[in-house]
């Protein structure tokens, strides 16, 4: 895919706008957002998401954009994960309402950053090593399955990292909600709020997400453009979808085993690719596997769509029924 530099710059200075404009809006009025104002927003990001996979079509050939769109479902779903996170740290650091926006747009934006550098370290490691498809592979895979196990566990056990806790033993904080600032003086001096260690918490949140996410990305593409791109339209509607759905998260129980399912699936493509490519020496002398094969890319389209498609489906009728025996519970027998 040949992308001139004009493209790139212009790809990431309307991104940088986009990003811009929501700090100046919520900076100067921070709010709780109304449900037309996320409905809006929403569907803009999401319509332009579509409007770029077309134009990728269009301009680049159906293998492109057909890899975008498996990137994007893929980094969007990782990203509605990513939401259970935020919401559980926004409630353990009883994050006024009004102040979440703040805090979750540059929790946004240090996603971004970190993406970046995965993407440019991975796309460096790609064109240089071929075997590193083997750990991207392996990861994923190990990914898939922790995430399985863990998958039944109650979502609200949530354990602040260790540098976390260090920040709050070691700065001088005040534990009111004051303001969204990060730093206040008090008593002429100069000290750490809440929302510091909140931004500390989704910055090393979103750190370790990068690390499934970039991998996985580059499970259906190898194109650093397509893989900026689909992260930059994932997280642009993710705050939007934090207060959009919120209550929509806790129905999607089997979430975390359709994405289990989901990097699987990414992690054994990536290493049959491996295998096809190999030039290992101590794997087959060095040489090509040749009965590995190489699922196109619109197979990993249809994949994904139908995992996604079914956990969700799987999730309203279960989260129906378990609300339905909650109403029984409630109301008890009926009596004859």
């Amino acid at each position: 895919m040949d992308v001139s530099p004009l493209i790139w710059w212009l790809t990431i200075g309307i991104a940088s706008a986009v990003l811009l404009f929501d700090v100046l809006v919520i900076g100067r009025r921070p709010h709780e957002p109304s449900r037309r104002e996320l409905v809006v927003a929403l569907s803009v990001y999401i319509g332009l998401a579509i409007l770029f996979g077309i134009g990728v079509f269009v301009f680049s050939g159906p293998k492109y954009g057909t890899e975008f769109f498996a990137g994007w479902l893929t980094e969007y779903s990782l990203s509605v994960d990513n939401l259970f996170i935020f919401i559980i740290i926004m409630s353990k650091f009883a994050v006024p309402r009004q102040y979440q926006q703040k805090a979750l747009l540059i929790g946004i934006i240090l996603a971004l950053i970190f993406r970046g550098i995965f993407i440019a370290v991975g796309a460096a490691a790609i064109e240089n090593f071929s075997w590193v498809f083997y750990l991207f592979g392996a990861f994923l895979i190990y990914t898939a399955v922790k995430l399985a196990k863990e998958g039944g566990e109650d979502e609200d056990e949530y354990e602040e990292p260790a540098v976390v806790k260090f920040l709050e033993r070691h700065i001088p904080m005040t534990s009111q909600w004051t303001s969204a600032k990060m730093f206040i003086q008090e008593n002429g001096k100069r000290i750490a709020t809440p929302m510091f260690v909140v931004i500390c918490a989704l910055g090393v949140t979103d750190l370790l997400f990068a690390l499934d996410s970039i991998p996985a990305i580059y499970g259906l593409t190898k194109e650093p453009y397509l893989v900026l791109t689909a992260n930059i339209f994932a997280l642009m509607g993710l705050r939007q979808l934090y207060f959009l759905i919120g209550g929509l998260l806790e129905r999607l129980v089997y979430l975390s085993y359709g994405l289990a399912i989901l990097l699987g699936f990414i992690g054994l493509k990536l290493v049959f690719h491996a295998l096809h490519e190999n030039e290992v020496w101590f794997i087959n002398g060095g040489h090509h596997v040749e009965w590995a094969p190489e699922i196109p890319i619109s197979v990993s389209l249809s994949v994904i769509v139908g995992i996604l498609a079914i956990t969700t489906i799987l999730s309203l009728l279960k989260s129906r029924s378990m609300s339905a025996k909650e109403r029984d519970d409630a109301t008890g027998p009926r009596s004859m």
